[in-house]
This record gives structure tokens, sequence and C-alpha cells, in this order.
């Protein structure tokens, strides 16, 4: 007798994703209303199903006699008829997406203290350059936002935890909304290389940015207005000739963010927004579309990657205020229809008069009208002094 084994299967299209992506899904609660597939079988064709009534569980059963021909699992079907095996697999039904603003206000509400007390916010600086900074450099940011500040560096440590479901939730919807599939993926896998990780285990690219990389990311896929900008990077990202890792580059990107704040280059910006996150947010993607059409309209490949990023954030630190209206810009040509031009200099548009940034800013609801929700952490210690450094 052949036994019964227990496998997952979830569908998808050429290079684990769908070919067609549809701009909107069709969930209930987070769930799928997909019909799950079995090994290219649908529910009903000889397949048993164990789970509950509904149908909900992706856990199946399959004689092994039918995985041979699809070749799945190959070392147990060869010793099938010897022994009933089964496999452990993971439970894959569609979690429910999350928003920015919900993870944002887990970690609002998580003790982060330890973390705190490691973070630089700022260059340290000394002698004739910390002269030279207080007297020719950028304002200092304003008190109330330091704690906003901080909390930015906080989840830049933050490590990924399979524990915290929330965690689990933001790497799932980053995956789904890419990909525009409605299924969870397994947590660890060569599918994670379809998004841009290097491996099997995403948490291995996160070193450098810690959580945030992945928050930063999660903001670009769920705002409706940079979604449209996310799959057009990731759809050059696939190129047969200019590709590059979608993920590992958005990494890069918050990198760039992050170097920015410390420096303070983002201080004037944060002041005059009465904000911290959403101008790190806005700064982290005008940087990406940045690199998104000089990578383009110059044919550059992954060989050019050192050169381009390096390029890119010596413009985009020493130009932040022209790189976030280029942003505001595209954001608002788009939303009237309008085709781009893929060189950057397409963007280089004159200094629009104060009136015409008012109109824009109130007809077309514009970035700055958009409320990250900051609620502040309770009762965090105060930055701690010494030598502290970034993961």
């Amino acid at each position: 007798m052949e036994g019964d084994v227990a496998v997952v299967v979830y569908s998808e299209g050429s290079k684990g994703f769908q070919q067609e992506c549809q701009q909107t899904e069709d969930l209930t609660n987070g769930h799928s209303k997909l019909t799950p597939v079995l090994n290219g079988l649908p529910p009903g064709n000889g397949v048993k199903e164990n789970g509950s009534a509904n149908g909900s569980s992706y856990l199946r059963s399959v004689p092994i006699s039918s995985l041979k021909q699809n070749g799945i699992l190959q070392s147990l079907a060869a010793g099938g008829e010897q022994t009933k095996a089964e496999v452990l697999v993971e439970d894959l039904t569609p979690s429910a997406l999350i928003s920015f603003n919900e993870a944002l206000q887990h970690f609002q509400t998580t003790d982060l203290g330890d973390l705190l007390r490691n973070i630089q916010p700022t260059i340290r600086r000394t002698g004739l350059a910390a002269i030279t900074h207080f007297l020719f450099g950028p304002p200092r940011l304003h008190k109330e936002l330091v704690e906003e500040r901080d909390l930015v560096f906080a989840i830049a440590q933050c490590s990924l935890e399979n524990s915290q479901p929330v965690h689990m939730r933001v790497l799932q919807t980053i995956y789904r909304k890419l990909t525009c599939t409605r299924t969870d993926c397994p947590r660890y896998g060569p599918h994670w290389e379809n998004v841009g990780f290097q491996g099997a285990d995403p948490a291995t690219d996160l070193r450098g940015t810690g959580f945030l990389g992945l928050m930063h990311a999660l903001y670009l896929v769920m705002d409706p207005e940079t979604l449209p900008l996310a799959r057009d990077i990731y759809k050059l990202s696939q190129h047969p000739v200019q590709n590059f890792p979608f993920c590992v580059m958005s990494i890069n990107m918050t990198r760039i963010a992050l170097h920015a704040l410390r420096e303070e280059v983002l201080s004037k910006e944060c002041n005059r927004r009465q904000q911290v996150v959403g101008v790190l947010n806005d700064f982290y993607v005008a940087t990406f579309l940045h690199l998104y059409q000089l990578w383009k309209s110059e044919k550059k490949t992954i060989s050019d990657s050192g050169y381009v990023l390096k390029e890119v954030e010596l413009y985009a630190k020493k130009n932040p205020k022209q790189i976030l209206r280029r942003l505001e810009s595209f954001l608002q040509e788009r939303r009237a229809g309008i085709v781009h031009r893929t060189s950057p200099d397409a963007l280089s548009h004159s200094n629009p008069s104060p009136g015409d940034r008012e109109s824009r800013v109130s007809s077309q609801g514009g970035k700055e009208g958009k409320e990250m929700n900051f609620t502040g952490v309770c009762e965090l210690p105060p930055e701690m002094e010494g030598e502290a450094r970034l993961i």
C-alpha cells in the first residue's frame, strides 16, 4: 500500500510571480477567495482534503503515486511502498495584509528601551568640525521631533523575529503585493529570491538597516500612490539584461535615507513638516525613483551597481529638497495620467511659485497631508551618551 503525504502547493507564475498583476485583490478579512490548487489538481479530482468543513485548510493528503508524475518529493516516492511518510509543512492560510501605520504603531507601543540606548542619531563632531557645522550646517531638529527620530533609529536596530506576528505579516505583505499572489509563502525558501532577497532567509539581508528596511518596502507597496512605481521598479528588476535584486536595492535606499537623517540633511524638511517618519519615507521613495530613472535611462546593469549607488547617495544627500520635489511632481503627473520619460532630467522643473505649490497640495492631497499617526513611545529612557553604532 502506498502512504499518504501531506504537502502544500501554491500557484505562481514565471519566476514566482504572475504575468498579469491585478491591481486589486479579492480579500475578505485578509483571506483569499482563490480556490486552492493542489499539485495542479483542483479539490475533488481524487484529492482527499484534510481540514475544516469549509475547506479553508491548505493541508491535503495526496497518494505518493500522484506525486511521482510531477517530480515532487522524489525521495519519498522512491520508497513509498515501504512505509507511510508524512511531511510537516507550514500553514499557508493567507494572513491579513498590514498597513504601514499598523506596523508603525506596533513599534510605538513596544518597549525599545534597550535598543534606544545604542542608537547614534547624529554624527558626533568635535573641534573645528563641530564649530563649522554649528555655524554653517543645517538647522538642528526641533526638540519635539527628537523622540520620533530616535524611534526610527531604534527600528533600524530591530531584527526580523519569527515569533512576532506583525513582523511576519509585513514580510508576507511585501511578497504578495509585489508578486500579485493571494496566498502566503513559506518563511524560508528560494522563492524570496524572486522579490530580490539574496537567499532563502530575508533576515540575512537586513543587517545594515534592521527592520526599517522592511518598513520602507512596506510603505512603498501599500501606499496607493507609490504602488504603481513599486511595480515599475520591480518589473525593471526582472529585466533579462538590466536586472537587479529588488529588495536588496530597496534596503540600500533605506541605508541612504538613514545616513541622510543622521547627517541632519533632512532636519530642515522635518522641521518644516513637523514630522520625521513621513519625511524619511518620502526621501526613501524619491531616492528609489531617482535610481530607477537613472538605471533605466542609462541602461545600467548589475555590474554598475556600486558606482550607481554611490552616485545616487551623493546626489540625494546634496539635493534633498530637489529630489523630494521631483517625487512630488512625478506623483502629481501620474495622477493626471501623464506618461513619463525615464530620464531623471525629465522631472527637473523650475521652482514653482508658492501659490502653485499650495494649490497642488490642497487640490491633490499631497504627501504632506499624509499622517503617519506618530503617537509617541511611553516611558522611553533618554538617549545615552557613549560610543554607539547602528547595526
